[in-house]
């Protein structure tokens, strides 16, 4: 029962961090953007790479967070 619960709070966790990481990529390349428009469509690819990369590692930690919840 506990565990169940456990893994719950692991999973939120990894959404919220996943969240912020993918909020401060996307700021940040606003304001590269905003900086040298001449060169945003290579920030814009930049930063489609790494928040797909974020949202996967997030998707790994929830399927390990509900994984613990297996009883041997």
């Amino acid at each position: 029962m506990i565990v169940g619960s456990i893994a719950g709070i692991g999973a939120g966790l990894a959404a919220i961090a996943a969240g912020i990481g993918i909020g401060q990529i996307g700021g940040k390349a606003m304001e590269g953007m905003a900086r040298q428009p001449e060169i945003a469509s290579k920030i814009q690819t930049a930063m489609l790479i790494a928040a797909a990369l974020i949202e996967a590692v997030a998707l790994f930690a929830v399927v390990v967070a509900f994984l613990g919840t297996k009883s041997v």
